[in-house]
């Protein structure tokens, strides 16, 4: 059939034909596509055309290769060509959504043939072919048949025939259809323009394989890594042996940072090893163990941490039962979180970050849904870091105690960093083993191998180690022997030859924390001793912690880490003022820390906290008979005090937008109740409080009453119980906790908090959920 015929096939068919085409694409295309048809019918279709024209032939020319001569004949002709139809345009060429049922309105000498009814949903073979005429247009160096194979390729990975498909599957097939390392694919995909969304539709896919077949800039930054890999370009540093002849190389991988202006290094060995740790404490899992492993030499393990599941499941292996996993979004019939998901699943992992003390100042979930390699990979280091010296407490290790040294109390040991206590440990049985080096950092003091043979030595005789290795002057073949004697002991984790030699700060601090974890070899406490333990003043511990998160949140330097202690010099809590109270500390008023280290002097430091306690009674905080000398002297209820209502300003401060929109200076407590209670009955709850010191707090289910107020659809009353038992409060409370970092709350306290009813923390949460609130203008 010639185009010169074409009205032979009637207006009415070819209304029902673009029309079917039009009702599944996008608003663009349906605009043009009824332009099209419209001047079909007002010109007849050798009159005036627009430039959409050659694509609505091949549109037809498709149209005729699917019907079979007898279905042709049953369709009605159309009326002979004329200028212009007196009753002007059909509805359909208006600009606006098509008809739902385009076919059910064609009278029945021109019903559509079953085979045009049952076309795909969403790929039609004449979305396709016009699809393949401009991109062929775009991508002149892919010949037409070549273009129509790429896009049955991409017909073959949209499944679901969405339109699309997620950046993971289209990395993973390209990666095997062009024979191409994955991280060259990725890079390449990268450089492709996508939108927001992430998703690579067909157009993406082809932009895709043509920069991997051009000389692209993702292949000119891909080399070879020392492995022999290929990988992301690597600089190979050489570092010196300790007078010895050897030398090491250790990786070192840059990557692209927000503009093209930017590039930050990740260390290869750092990659490898936190990868190989996912690996290991993942495996099983029932939500993520199928994806497990994870290739250590690539960058796939980034892409794998998008949808947030991963984080959060390191995170509970890390400091348990931080997550509650019920409120994690997960994967339903084999389809891939929407961007929606994922974004929450993020806020989960970056609030829950926060409630355990990690640093994410410079991470936001959107960061983790882009694959943002270096801020990912530091998040990773934090929460290892976390979980390996969570275990340096002398709760879990009562035989810490052995490590005090003479005339030092138990309560000055405790203020000492995990990692400086670790320090105390590795020399303590250096010392016991006769040797005369000592260890002050875990870099240089460490990478020439001696101290770790000798430590290996000491406290693991019974799995064969022994002080050979330093017979070795190759220190790279030391660094073997020192690993395979801990693969012997079962600790053979974290560290590489390359990066003990290099002195990798990082992985010999992970190395060491896990060998303490696993071999402490520290002689058991008497009976008197264990006394002086369990006496040991906990007074405010669950306050303290809970307030050193937020003043770290605020991000005071140096980070708190011996919460009364490092408020002593009023330093901490001058910074903490001047950024919940902008500009109301006067730093020429302020005495500095010595500049080389140590402690201020004693009246320069009660001269600070001095005018903390003057700062605080200026802005009306209750601070009768507090002077700055108590909390020099590490007053502990009037340090938590003061702390307290620094913090309940800051709460305050967040919630000025609210406060002003109500008329008032300042949110109060009666008024946090109120809004909890009304957001309770706005949820259909009718469960109330009359103070944060309300008993039916503690089971947990008013707070959950108060999160559905917010959003009904994020707690699910199937999973909350009626908390009458500590067992079913407990869960009631992390159940709440999760939730309300789901939505983006940042959440300081623990579930027992909740339960326990601590008044001033609950009152935090609900604040919270108030700043939460009026932000997303709930």
């Amino acid at each position: 059939m010639r185009f010169g015929n074409v009205h032979g096939y009637g207006k009415a068919i070819v209304q029902a034909l673009l029309d079917h085409v039009l009702n599944i694409a996008s608003l663009h295309q349906r605009r043009v596509g009824y332009l099209v048809y419209s001047r079909y019918c007002a010109y007849g279709y050798k009159g005036p055309t627009s430039v959409n024209v050659r694509a609505f032939r091949s549109f037809l020319r498709i149209c005729h290769s699917r019907l079979v001569p007898d279905q042709v004949k049953c369709f009605q002709p159309a009326p002979p060509r004329r200028a212009h139809y007196p009753e002007g345009l059909p509805s359909s060429s208006s600009l606006h959504r098509p008809p739902a049922s385009p076919a059910a309105s064609l009278p029945s000498t021109c019903r559509l043939p079953q085979s045009f009814v049952s076309f795909p949903a969403t790929r039609p073979e004449t979305t396709t072919t016009m699809n393949v005429l401009k991109l062929q247009r775009k991508y002149p160096q892919f010949p037409q048949n070549e273009i129509f194979g790429l896009s049955d390729a991409f017909r073959k990975l949209d499944i679901d025939e969405k339109g699309y498909v997620d950046e993971a599957t289209a990395i993973k097939a390209t990666q095997q259809s062009e024979r191409q390392p994955y991280d060259v694919v990725r890079q390449a995909l990268k450089e492709v323009d996508l939108d927001s969304s992430r998703r690579v539709e067909l157009e993406d896919y082809v932009a895709l394989i043509a920069k991997l077949r051009e000389s692209s800039p993702a292949q000119k930054r891909m080399s070879t890594g020392p492995g022999g890999g290929t990988g992301a370009s690597i600089v190979a540093q050489a570092t010196g042996g300790m007078g010895h002849s050897s030398k090491s190389s250790i990786g070192k991988i840059h990557v692209q940072g927000s503009n093209a202006n930017v590039t930050h290094t990740i260390n290869e060995d750092e990659r490898t090893e936190f990868t190989r740790h996912i690996n290991a404490v993942l495996a099983g899992d029932a939500d993520i163990g199928s994806r497990l492993p994870f290739p250590t030499d690539t960058f796939e393990m980034f892409d794998e941490c998008k949808d947030g599941l991963v984080l959060a499941k390191l995170i509970n292996d890390s400091v348990a039962d931080t997550i509650d996993e019920r409120v994690l979004n997960r994967p339903k019939n084999k389809k891939q979180l929407n961007a929606f998901q994922m974004t929450e699943n993020n806020n989960i992992v970056i609030e829950s970050s926060k409630g355990i003390g990690l640093s994410v100042v410079n991470i936001g979930s959107g960061d983790i849904i882009e694959g943002r390699e270096h801020l990912i990979l530091g998040l990773i280091w934090q929460i290892i870091r976390r979980g390996l010296l969570s275990k340096i407490d002398i709760k879990l290790h009562p035989e810490l105690y052995r490590l005090l040294e003479d005339d030092e109390t138990l309560e000055q040991f405790l203020r000492l960093p995990p990692e400086q206590i670790l320090l105390r440990w590795f020399n303590y049985h250096l010392k016991a083993a006769g040797w005369n080096r000592r260890v002050n950092n875990f870099s240089s003091d460490i990478k020439d191998g001696e101290n770790y043979t000798v430590l290996l030595a000491q406290i693991g005789s019974e799995y064969g180690a022994t002080r050979a290795p330093l017979q070795t002057r190759d220190l790279h073949q030391r660094a073997e022997e020192i690993l395979q004697t801990a693969d012997n002991m079962g600790c053979r984790k974290f560290l590489t030859p390359s990066s003990l030699v290099a002195g990798n700060p990082k992985l010999n601090l992970a190395f060491v924390a896990n060998l303490f974890n696993t071999h402490p070899a520290l002689d058991p406490i008497t009976e008197e001793e264990k006394l002086e333990v369990e006496d040991f003043d906990a007074e405010g511990e669950r306050e303290a912690r809970v307030f050193t998160l937020w003043l770290n949140s605020l991000d005071v330097q140096p980070a708190v880490q011996s919460f009364f202690d490092d408020l002593r010099d009023g330093t901490v809590l001058l910074q903490a003022y001047d950024k919940v109270i902008k500009g109301s500390v006067n730093w020429r008023h302020v005495n500095k820390p010595p500049a080389h280290g140590g402690e201020m002097l004693r009246f320069k430091a009660v001269e600070n906290t001095n005018y903390a306690i003057e700062l605080g009674k200026q802005n009306r905080f209750s601070l009768v008979g507090v002077q700055g000398a108590d909390i020099t002297d590490g007053q502990r209820t009037l340090t938590l005090g003061l702390v307290w209502q620094l913090m309940r300003r800051d709460i305050t401060v967040t919630l000025s937008t609210l406060a002003q929109r109500l008329g008032k200076k300042e949110i109060t407590d009666s008024e946090m109740v109120k809004w909890a209670n009304d957001m309770s009955r706005k949820g259909g709850k009718s469960s109330a409080i009359r103070s944060f010191k309300d008993p039916s707090i503690g089971t947990g289910v008013f707070l959950l009453d108060v999160l559905s107020g917010m959003k009904s659809s994020y707690v699910d009353y199937d999973l909350v119980t009626p908390g009458h038992t500590d067992d079913d409060a407990y869960l009631n409370a992390k159940l709440s906790i999760s939730i309300a970092r789901k939505m983006g709350a940042t959440i300081w306290l623990v579930p027992e908090d909740i339960c326990q009813i601590r008044s001033r923390l609950v009152t935090t949460f609900i604040g919270s959920l108030m700043a939460t609130a009026e932000k997303q203008g709930l």
